[in-house]
C-alpha cells in the first residue's frame, strides 16, 4: 500500500503548499513562538479528521448542500478581513512585535480560537480534503477498500509534515526578523494575504 500512501502524500502537499490565510498564521506563531505546538496540532488534525470524512464519503452530502459552502464561506469572509485589520493595527504598532513579546501578549485559548477560525472556516479547506482528496482517493482502492485509506493516511502524513516545517521550521528565520521594522513587513504581508484570500472568497 505504499503507491497510494505516497500519491496521498504528495496530493495533500500539492494542495497546502501555498501561500494562504492559514500557513501565514502558523507562520507568524512559529515566528513568535508562541503556542507554536498546539496551533500545528490543530491543523493537522482538523486536515486528519475532513481527509477522514471525505473518503468516509461525507463529500457528496457536502456537495448536494451548497448553502453550508455558502455561510462558511461569508463567515470566513468576515473573519478574513477582521484579521487583516488587527495585523495592520499591529504593523502600526511595531515595538510590541518583538519575537519576545509572544507568549506574554496572547493566551492559549486565543491562539487556539483563531486556529480554529481558520481552518474550519476556510471553504477551501473543505473542497480540498471532503471533495478533492476524497474523489482522488477512491481511484487508488486497487480492488481493495483499504486502498483509500492508505491515500489518506498520506494525505493526512503530508499535511503534518508541512505544519511542522512551517511552525518549528520559522524560527530559523528570527535573526532576519530582530527588528521591528521587519515585523512590520512581515504583518502588513499578511494582511494583504488574509485580504486577497477574503477577497477570493467574496467574488467566487
Amino acid at each position: 500500500m505504499i503507491a497510494p500512501a505516497v500519491a496521498g502524500l504528495l496530493t495533500a502537499l500539492s494542495l497546502i503548499v501555498a501561500i494562504g490565510a492559514q500557513n501565514a498564521f502558523v507562520l507568524r506563531q512559529g515566528l513568535l513562538r508562541s503556542h507554536v505546538g498546539a496551533v500545528v496540532l490543530v491543523c493537522a488534525l482538523s486536515d486528519a479528521v475532513l481527509i477522514a470524512a471525505g473518503i468516509a464519503g461525507i463529500g457528496t452530502l457536502v456537495d448536494h448542500a451548497g448553502w453550508v459552502i455558502d455561510v462558511v464561506r461569508w463567515l470566513g469572509v468576515a473573519f478574513l478581513v477582521w484579521y487583516a485589520a488587527s495585523s495592520l493595527r499591529r504593523a502600526l504598532h511595531p515595538e510590541s512585535l518583538a519575537p519576545q513579546n509572544g507568549n506574554r501578549d496572547e493566551t492559549r485559548r486565543s491562539v487556539l480560537a483563531r486556529t480554529f477560525a481558520l481552518t474550519w472556516l476556510n471553504p477551501h479547506v473543505y473542497l480540498d480534503t471532503l471533495l478533492l482528496i476524497g474523489s482522488v482517493a477512491a481511484a487508488h482502492d486497487g480492488g481493495e477498500v483499504a486502498g483509500r485509506w492508505w491515500f489518506g493516511a498520506g494525505a493526512a502524513l503530508g499535511s503534518v509534515l508541512w505544519f511542522c516545517s512551517l511552525g518549528f521550521g520559522a524560527r530559523l528565520l528570527a535573526p532576519l526578523l530582530a527588528r521591528p521594522r521587519a515585523w512590520q513587513v512581515l504583518e502588513v504581508a499578511i494582511a494583504v494575504t488574509m485580504l486577497v484570500v477574503a477577497w477570493k472568497l467574496a467574488t467566487g
